[in-house]
């Protein structure tokens, strides 16, 4: 019976790769500016309600600008440090021999 632990061992400090970050850096783009669009359109569909109209074009204003900061924003480094793995976990259990 082997006796695995639920979370990995972490043995690097390392960042993830740029391109990792580069991806969910485009994801949470397209993400924000996917948001303006419905917003126009229920504004344009609540023209007569002049200001849930106006609200609505108003919200979808900073929209662009917020998701270029928050795209080109890189995430912190992390603090973790690196744990010791047991020569147990490394050579494998008692049981595989």
């Amino acid at each position: 019976m082997s006796h695995r632990h639920e979370q990995p061992v972490l043995i690097t400090s390392a960042a993830p790769s740029y391109e990792d970050q580069l991806s969910a850096r485009r994801r949470r783009y397209a993400l924000m500016m996917s948001l303006r669009i419905p917003c126009l359109v229920l504004a344009v569909l609540f023209a007569k309600i002049w200001w849930l109209a106006l609200a609505l074009v108003l919200l979808s204003v900073p929209l662009p600008w917020m998701a270029v900061l928050i795209a080109n924003d890189r995430p912190p480094r992390r603090s973790e440090t690196p744990q010791q793995a047991t020569r147990q976990a490394i050579t494998g259990s008692e049981d595989a021999r």
